[in-house]
């Protein structure tokens, strides 16, 4: 049946999911920093050099869209790549449906 358009698979939308919240700089540059492991959200802010409500509202965004877990430590909060997103060789991700390279 030529023309015939197939719709997308139940994967694609979520990849596309995952490619949206990424959309945004701020978002990529938190999830480099955590290639290399855990850190603390008050590293990251000085790393990434953001306000606080700034990274706040990203790593709320990137929790919910299941890319990084909170685990609180103290008085602060440490947050890592979630299991579903691999670090690879300290420069890139593999998010199950696409492997981000960070590389320059």
């Amino acid at each position: 049946m030529a023309g015939k358009t197939q719709p997308l698979k139940i994967a694609s939308n979520g990849c596309a999911a995952k490619l949206r919240v990424l959309a945004d700089p701020t978002r990529l540059a938190v999830l480099e920093a955590l290639i290399a492991g855990p850190k603390h959200v008050g590293s990251i802010q000085k790393l990434l050099d953001v306000e606080q409500s700034l990274l706040s509202h990203h790593l709320q965004t990137l929790r919910e869209a299941g890319l990084v877990e909170a685990e609180r430590d103290g008085k602060s909060v440490l947050y890592r790549l979630a299991p579903s997103v691999v670090a690879r060789n300290g420069e890139s991700i593999d998010l199950g449906c696409c492997v981000l390279s960070f590389n320059d």
